[in-house]
């Protein structure tokens, strides 16, 4: 906890330098600043979780001038973020016909997963299998509820012939981030004869429930056909599912390492975007606190940028207002009506 050091600054800057060139860093290679600055918060909140103090701060709760210095000049000569694509809905579409030809159970479980990524904007850790150590957990056979007509259908109970018509179906949100607990998302049919949340979500169901699935099994696990064991969709085979069927769509103008699972929230929020949704509706699908994202894929957003540059052509013709001096007549009042407002009142 350095108690016996007089300046623990010092020690945290030795550190953080050893952990940005990779000789202390779990993979052994070099990081950014953010992972820096990470590494060093994690120690801070270590060291406060126990009752100590926090060596990181000043004595007014603010990292130490040294460490902030040290953290900008990382940030300064850091590589631009060689950041993801929003994945396009054709992309979507790709692996959902790729997977009705190989009709694989694996391949159909993880088409169904990319449609529910893209259009309730989900992050891999609420569809896919996250790792053990993670905090939420993907969505649930109990959390999926269908509508036909006026009936509300639990996916878990309800009958199976009734499923099949639901036109609506929604999402529970329990432990996931950023979201209210309980908080309900919904969507309706896509009207595409391929890639819709509502059916993408009935063969989910359908496919526990062959297999009788507890409520609790989530949607991203899979059944063999010939057996009872069941595998599971990570993030990883996902983002190998979408860089597989990139192939087949040269067009698109992306790389495969711009493709990953996490990019499917950002594609299904950059077509809200560009199907012209309110910004405020596109937050609280997304569970966004901010407008950070927004301002992100509006500048990526080609027909968003596309009129801008004709609309400044047509609105930057304009004239300034010239000075129009005050006739000699007005002069004498305006000199009368100040001296007035500085006589004292009685």
């Amino acid at each position: 906890m350095l108690d016996d050091v007089v300046d623990s600054i010092p020690y945290l800057q030795v550190f953080a330098a050893r952990w940005r060139t990779g000789q202390i860093a779990p993979l052994g290679e070099p990081v950014r600043s953010r992972t820096v600055e990470n590494a060093l918060r994690a120690i801070g909140q270590t060291m406060a979780s126990v009752g100590a103090e926090d060596r990181r701060l000043n004595t007014r709760g603010n990292i130490e001038y040294r460490l902030q210095q040290q953290l900008k000049g990382y940030k300064r000569i850091d590589p631009p973020p060689d950041r993801v694509k929003p994945i396009p809905f054709q992309l979507v579409n790709q692996v959902n016909l790729v997977a009705n030809l190989c009709n694989d159970p694996m391949s159909l479980a993880a088409a169904d997963l990319a449609t529910l990524g893209f259009f309730f904007l989900l992050r891999p850790g609420e569809h896919t299998h996250p790792p053990t150590t993670a905090a939420n957990q993907p969505f649930r056979l109990m959390d999926v509820t269908f509508r036909y007509g006026n009936q509300n259908l639990p996916a878990d109970t309800a009958n199976i012939d009734q499923l099949t018509f639901a036109t609506f179906a929604t999402l529970t949100f329990t432990t996931q981030k950023n979201a209210v607990r309980n908080e309900i998302v919904g969507h309706a049919r896509s009207g595409h004869s391929t890639t819709c949340p509502v059916a993408a979500l009935i063969r989910r169901t359908l496919h526990l429930r062959a297999h009788n699935a507890s409520p609790t099994t989530t949607l991203c696990t899979v059944y063999a056909l010939s057996s009872t064991s069941t595998t599971y969709v990570t993030s990883t085979i996902l983002t190998a599912t979408l860089r597989s069927a990139l192939a087949a769509l040269p067009d698109l103008g992306i790389l495969p390492r711009h493709i990953s699972a996490r990019a499917l929230r950002a594609g299904g929020a950059m077509a809200l975007l560009c199907g012209q949704v309110d910004s405020n509706i596109i937050k609280l699908v997304g569970r966004w606190r901010s407008d950070e994202m927004l301002r992100y894929l509006h500048l990526q957003a080609y027909p968003l940028m596309m009129h801008l540059a004709p609309s400044m052509v047509r609105g930057g013709q304009f004239h300034m207002l010239s000075h129009q001096p005050l006739p000699p007549a007005v002069l004498p009042l305006l000199f009368a009506a100040a001296e007035a407002d500085q006589q004292p009142t009685l």
